[in-house]
């Protein structure tokens, strides 16, 4: 059964959801040792950061990192980052943000944002900008603020992956699945320590 924001909300308002694209999740075959080795660096973001692998085969090096917090009135509907200390942003490089958009079958999907919502009251989007300082999540809605749901606005998580631009407009690269560029043999993708925004101070 797989567990979504929408569900949640069609459970406690009894109103249908209408998404502006469908949920995509492929799961595909590891062709190697190494790419299982890759992927369980993803398991979990937490603890210390492990050794640097080697770059892919075309020496390309990306890392990603992963944000949760809540959106309230109070941080203005945004979860506000830097970088981690050992992480350096290029002008050149590709910040991509995905949601844990739902669980299906017990394995996390990924999309990337922005994401929108569609309901009869209006429309909720999950978006983002960056600069080589830091990366800003926010949510904007239609919806009035007071029908928002806990599934729309706490313990909100997302992957936060920065990639050689020269990677990302490769022919054949698609963004748009965070598993496989994290399982691509044409990128190393380091994984950084989980950042909790959850105590995040307020907006004054």
């Amino acid at each position: 059964m797989k567990e979504t924001k929408q569900t949640e909300r069609v459970f406690k308002h009894f109103r249908i959801n209408a998404l502006t694209e469908n949920p995509i999740f492929e799961m595909r075959k590891l062709a190697s040792i190494l790419f299982v080795a890759v992927t369980m660096l993803f398991v979990s973001c937490e603890g210390p950061v492990g050794p640097v692998g080697p770059p892919g085969d075309d020496g390309f090096i990306g890392s990603v990192f992963e944000i949760q917090g809540d959106f309230t009135s109070g941080n203005g509907y945004r979860l506000v980052t830097d970088y981690p200390n050992n992480l350096t942003v290029y002008d050149s490089d590709v910040v991509l943000v995905y949601i844990l958009w739902e669980l299906a079958d017990g394995m996390d999907v990924w999309r990337l944002c922005p994401q929108t919502v569609v309901l009869d009251e209006g429309v909720i989007q999950y978006n983002f900008d960056y600069t080589v300082a830091d990366v800003q999540v926010f949510m904007e809605f239609t919806v009035p603020e007071n029908s928002l749901l806990p599934a729309e606005t706490d313990n909100q998580v997302f992957r936060i992956a920065v990639l050689p631009a020269d990677y990302a407009k490769r022919d054949g690269v698609d963004i748009s699945d965070l598993n496989t560029i994290l399982n691509s043999p044409e990128i190393q993708m380091q994984a950084l320590d989980k950042v909790d925004l959850s105590s995040a101070l307020e907006v004054k």
